[in-house]
């Protein structure tokens, strides 16, 4: 999978990780997009992503920050910024 900014988080999540079964309690129709506005506005990303498990969380950010090219520290500080 060409994996980029507009990519459904559910989608791609499934495909890297799929004998996690937590994965089909993401949102289907969230982007990485979505996940970055989420956070640069200081939004719920548990609320966005439609699961509270962090290693799911994490998984998200590292892809977010290989997709941007921010730091797992910034991303995870923006992040926390909201809490």
């Amino acid at each position: 999978m060409n994996t980029t900014i507009e990519t459904k988080v559910k989608n791609w999540y499934n495909e890297n990780y799929p004998t996690d079964n937590l994965g089909e309690n993401i949102n289907p129709l969230i982007s990485f997009y979505d996940v970055f506005y989420t956070l640069d506005n200081y939004g719920d990303i548990y609320e966005l992503i439609g699961e509270s498990d962090s290693l799911i969380r994490e998984r998200i950010f590292e892809k977010l920050c290989e997709l941007t090219g921010h730091t797992y520290e910034e991303i995870y500080d923006q992040w926390a910024k909201a809490y």
